[in-house]
């Protein structure tokens, strides 16, 4: 792929990288159990929050297809999305890809998810978001550094 091609160049397909490290983080639990609660199940609040994690994953999308752009990060970006879940973070898609793989590492009950959140969190920053950022900035220039100003880039 030309560094001039029209997409941020991110190094994975972000719901790839979340879901290799969980299946990593499930094969590591299997071979050396590490239970964050033991005896007590967290199934449930697991559940609710990767529940959320979905629902915002849906708000996003839909703002992003309501304003006609892409939401494959291999796609070009036709717009700043700045509606829906956009008001408030700069990355709602990535947000709520962590709410869902954290929710799931609860109702699995493994430390193993969260020690590999970590290196996933490092990965989507600099191999993924950086990349959109400066795509994003070189496209849209001003308009993105106005829209980057205004809302943060997770929370």
């Amino acid at each position: 792929m030309a560094d001039s091609a029209d997409n941020p160049g991110v190094i994975a397909p972000p719901p790839l990288i979340y879901g290799a490290a969980l299946l990593l983080a499930l094969l590591l639990h299997r071979l050396q159990p590490m239970p964050i609660f033991g005896r007590t199940s967290a199934l449930w609040p697991g559940v609710l929050l990767a529940a959320l994690g979905v629902a915002l994953a849906i708000w996003g999308r839909q703002a992003l297809v309501s304003a006609g752009t892409n939401i494959n990060p291999y796609r070009p970006s036709t717009a700043i999305v700045d509606s829906g879940p956009y008001r408030f973070s700069r990355n709602p898609l990535y947000v709520s890809l962590t709410l869902i793989y954290s929710g799931l590492t609860l109702a699995f009950d493994t430390w193993w998810g969260f020690i590999l959140l970590l290196p996933v969190l490092i990965v989507m920053h600099l191999g993924v978001i950086r990349r959109e950022e400066r795509y994003l900035e070189g496209k849209f220039g001003e308009s993105y550094r106005r829209y980057r100003a205004r809302v943060r880039r997770y929370l």
